[in-house]
């Protein structure tokens, strides 16, 4: 039996489309209902469908008045603001393209990405760095407001395989990809809907991040706007031991962040949570103590996915699904996708190879712009590669193993940093865990366990748990305690920085 999962393929995109019509096509059923909720210990600020309708298509409008052309780029440096998801709309509604962007980038990071997108228009929040120099004209953010008063724009209709929308990759392991999706890319969500959602119209889904970060702008208010369902956002300055608070407050049935944010709420304390139903996890691995805790915390269970910039999530488990324990989850409803060996094949079920996802997913990207041969090289046959290892069991659930770049040499074996990651996740005294290979001296690489906790521990100690879980060429030869592990903007795990840290330590 080989690993290649293919389900009934997901319904076309109808044709004339647009994104923003779509994620807005319920507003006007909906128009008195609570769309975005942004809230805060004192209370909330709460937007109606009908609100963001009209912020919406009357934004759209003002950005027709510029005199941009059709498909002009619209870098985005706004803060974290409902501003971010109604730039983003307006701008597709009218027929521009949104290119989304954190406002943590320095200078230089956001003049390279510019270079490669050549906007047309920058939407600026105060404080936030600008390229230099300047190519295009700079919209201040106060001005959005007399925007979205003006009179609603008509909807772009157009082919949905169209160039939507412009995101970078994290560049955890080389440089920023700009990375062209379609205006399907919205259609293909649905597949979330149910495949690890479990979202419905009535569903008032509180997500722990940002506006301005791409996970929550999908998740936390795409998604939930296309169903009729209430997005609630922390406001600035939240912390994470009030999100719960705010959970109960205001009534949230789904929870989703990433579980940094996750193990952050439990060390507060968690309140009763009487209308929670589950939680979502993306962003990094799930260890499964740090599942098993939620769990025992709250009652409810949690539901980790597998996605990337090039599709999303397409890898998850579901209240309908849930992943067994150990795996991250099934493929969604809808998606073909497999996990292949080095000769492009499906491995036999329970080997190690990278998983890939069929090229005719309605979900895929376009292409790297400015790099047809990162592009090219991607794809092999009918397979989009996502350098991401992974092995699959007979019931079709699949196990993320890191990327094939993260992938560590051992006696000239591959071993998982997520396995030996998950070794340690019941240590005591370790709070968060990273294995990487390190180069310790010329030629000479190891295992090095990176881990945080109130205070180092006896290394001693630390080899005897890896001895009673691990065989010896997986476990660590090397241990670092950290005040933190480093994290990109988008509060991913830096391995490239590990990598760098342990290098000429000793073994």
């Amino acid at each position: 039996m080989r690993s290649e999962f293919a389900s009934a393929p997901w319904p076309s995109c109808p044709a004339p489309f647009n994104l923003a019509a779509h994620v807005l096509a319920r507003a006007g059923a909906r128009a008195d209902r609570s769309a975005l909720q942004v809230v805060r210990p004192t209370g909330a600020e709460r937007w109606s469908y009908a609100r963001l309708e009209a912020a919406v298509r009357g934004t759209g409008t003002g950005f027709g008045r510029m005199g941009l052309a059709p498909g002009a780029r619209i870098l985005m440096r706004l803060g974290n603001t409902p501003d971010f998801p109604v730039v983003y709309l307006a701008a597709l509604a009218a027929g521009f393209v949104p290119v989304p962007t954190s406002p943590l980038l320095t200078g230089p990071e956001i003049m390279r990405m510019a270079a490669v997108v050549a906007p047309d228009l920058i939407v600026a929040g105060p404080d936030i760095a600008l390229p230099d120099p300047l190519t295009c004209p700079v919209l201040p953010s106060d001005r959005l407001a007399d925007m979205a008063a003006l009179p609603p724009c008509d909807y772009d209709m157009g082919s949905p395989d169209r160039l939507a929308y412009v995101v970078f990759t994290s560049g955890t392991s080389g440089r920023p990809q700009a990375v062209a999706h379609a205006h399907r890319a919205i259609w293909a969500r649905g597949m979330m809907h149910q495949g690890w959602y479990g979202l419905t119209e009535d569903d008032r889904l509180l997500h722990a991040g940002a506006f301005n970060w791409t996970f929550t702008l999908g998740t936390g208010l795409l998604d939930p706007w296309t169903v009729g369902a209430t997005a609630l956002i922390p406001a600035p300055g939240v912390t994470p031991a009030q999100i719960p608070h705010l959970a109960r407050r205001f009534d949230a049935t789904i929870l989703a962040g990433a579980p940094g944010v996750f193990r952050q709420m439990l060390r507060e304390g968690m309140p009763p949570l009487p209308r929670l139903r589950h939680a979502l996890v993306a962003g990094e691995r799930l260890p499964e103590a740090l599942r098993d805790d939620w769990v025992a915390a709250t009652g409810t269970p949690m539901h980790e996915s597998l996605g990337m910039s090039e599709c999303s999530t397409f890898i998850s488990g579901s209240p309908a699904r849930p992943a067994p324990r150990g795996a991250t989850g099934h493929p969604q409803p809808g998606r073909h996708v497999a996990i292949l060996g080095p000769d492009g094949a499906p491995v036999p079920i329970g080997e190690t190879g990278e998983l890939a996802i069929a090229r005719s997913d309605p979900g895929l990207f376009l292409e790297y712009i400015g790099d047809p041969a990162a592009t090219a090289a991607r794809f092999r046959g009918d397979w989009f590669l996502t350098g991401d290892m992974a092995r699959a069991d007979a019931g079709g659930a699949i196990t993320y193993l890191g990327r094939d770049d993260d992938m560590m040499n051992a006696g000239g074996f591959r071993v998982s940093p997520t396995e030996v990651e998950a070794a340690f996740a019941d240590c005591p005294g370790v709070a968060e865990c990273a294995a990487v290979e390190v180069e310790v001296r010329a030629d000479v690489r190891v295992i090095g366990l990176f881990y945080t906790g109130p205070q180092p521990l006896d290394e001693a100690a630390l080899v005897a748990h890896a001895q009673a879980r691990l065989a010896r060429y997986k476990a660590p030869r090397l241990y670092r305690h950290l005040d933190a592990l480093p994290r990109g903007a988008n509060n991913k795990l830096n391995r490239r920085a590990l990598r760098a840290l342990g290098a000429g330590d000793s073994a």
